[in-house]
């Protein structure tokens, strides 16, 4: 074959140009395969795939491989001449706590005077220029495309969230990581890998594929934990609250305001709340050290970091109650945030809780969720999320199953999130607290595939200044 000029690569044969490489990806509803005449209409010249076509074109060239995803996920770090390469790329996997640590990291190394990138679900930065996020690892083509620029614009440092999906579908494949890190496992994405051990081995392999120039870094807490590091080549270190570990943190005190955390032998008062959160402060704690950070600055620049928009934001009325947003969509996530609301608050306040679950997602988890919102507050409201393609009323009857005779009392099922969010701050005196689950920083509402302005933090706030002035 010879050397042939190409314009650009292309995963989307609507997306094709003259001289364009189209990939014929077998995606998981869509198979690319059946797009490479039309791909070959709008002008690609190069055919990458896993089967030939019966009719094969003259003036094409074909390229026939095991495995289209890796394929496009080598040639598109080469087409970007391997930004990856040209700085320090962390990658955070698990089933919590990654977009919490992107993020807080992204903003530690931003205090500490550095240039940084951020491929978070919630945002894309490029050093301070922002772009919308629609993955929560986007494709490859996207990834190398970010991390160029961001080589373009200095970046040194480059922290990312690295999905089962993403790992699954080799969209990490070409990158070139200086670490990751394993936060936590439990039930999610069931929809997509079916067993809970392949979602596991998923994550896994990531460790897997890091070279031996690069750190490891697991939460042993997680029974899971060490599971992760054991093929690895990387240098191996682990977090913990509880069992010992390279980085040890203690949680000596609890409040709204903030958490006084003991890492290793040093104190410091952070802004975030929470076990989960002294967790996954102790997880940036650690890389920053592996990537040179000196201790007591690290430190220093901890006291100083915000919560992430949607995880754990906290309003107070003035009738003085407390409203909590947060991301939690998960069972084990949603059981976090009320064990350590119930651990601060003082017993006599009520604690009310809207919480729903998305469509076309998991089903397993809906009636876990239910269960665990009506257990463990004064008030559980079932409502809608983003209910999808679904229809809102079978996503809450299935939820109600995991309503057990004790807690039916202390459960309300309202299909409008509106309403459902307005009839908690009703309910609601002086020194209760309100948790609104599940959505967290998506500012929409996702019904029969449209999608309109929701944000449960701007609802709450709007229900707080309507009650005030009556």
């Amino acid at each position: 074959m010879t050397d042939i000029e190409i314009n650009n690569l292309v995963f989307d044969s609507r997306k094709i140009e003259q001289n364009d490489v189209f990939f014929a990806q077998k995606g998981y509803t869509v198979d690319g395969h059946l797009y490479i005449n039309k791909a070959i209409e709008l002008g690609a010249t190069v055919i990458i795939c896993q089967e030939l076509p019966q009719d094969i074109k003259t003036g094409i060239t074909y390229l026939q491989v095991a495995a289209v995803d890796t394929c496009l996920a080598i040639m598109a770090a080469n087409f970007y001449e391997n930004p990856s390469s040209k700085m320090r790329l962390i990658g955070i996997t698990g089933t919590n706590g990654k977009t919490t640590i992107a993020s807080l990291l992204y903003q530690l190394f931003k205090k500490a005077g550095y240039k940084v990138g951020l491929l978070s679900t919630v945002k894309i930065l490029v050093d301070d220029q922002e772009h919308k996020a629609t993955h929560t690892t986007p494709d490859s083509l996207s990834i190398n495309y970010y991390l160029n620029k961001m080589i373009d614009a200095g970046v040194g440092y480059c922290f990312m969230e690295v999905s089962s999906h993403g790992i699954h579908q080799k969209r990490t494949q070409g990158l070139d990581f200086d670490g990751g890190i394993f936060t936590n496992i439990t039930h999610d994405h069931l929809d997509y890998h079916e067993t809970f051990s392949e979602y596991r081995d998923v994550k896994k392999s990531f460790f897997d594929a890091l070279p031996s120039s690069a750190f490891a870094l697991t939460n042993i807490d997680d029974k899971n934990g060490n599971f992760m590091l054991q093929n690895t080549k990387a240098k191996k270190k682990t977090y913990a609250l509880k069992g010992i570990a390279d980085y040890k943190t203690k949680v000596l005190e609890k409040q709204f305001s903030g958490t006084l955390l003991k890492m290793n032998t040093t104190e410091v008062w952070v802004k975030l709340i929470g076990q989960f959160n002294a967790s996954n402060m102790t997880a940036i704690f650690a890389v920053a050290e592996l990537l040179g950070l000196e201790k007591f600055e690290i430190l220093t620049m901890m006291s100083q970091l915000e919560n992430v928009s949607g995880r754990f934001e906290t309003i107070i009325s003035e009738e003085g109650v407390i409203a909590i947003v947060d991301y939690a969509h998960t069972p084990d996530a949603l059981k976090n945030v009320l064990e350590t609301i119930n651990e601060i608050r003082k017993g006599s306040e009520k604690l009310i809780t809207v919480v729903g679950c998305g469509g076309d997602r998991d089903k397993g988890k809906r009636p876990k969720m239910a269960h665990i919102a009506s257990q463990l507050s004064s008030q559980a409201i079932l409502t809608s999320d983003n209910p999808r393609t679904e229809n809102s009323q079978t996503i809450i009857d299935e939820m109600e199953v995991g309503i057990t005779s004790e807690n039916y009392k202390k459960t309300l099922s309202i299909l409008d999130r509106r309403q459902a969010i307005k009839t908690a701050c009703k309910f609601s005196n002086r020194g209760d607290i309100l948790l609104i689950a599940g959505k967290g920083h998506e500012n929409y509402q996702e019904i029969n595939g449209v999608r309109s302005h929701f944000d449960d933090l701007e609802e709450v706030k709007n229900c707080f200044n309507q009650l005030k002035n009556k």
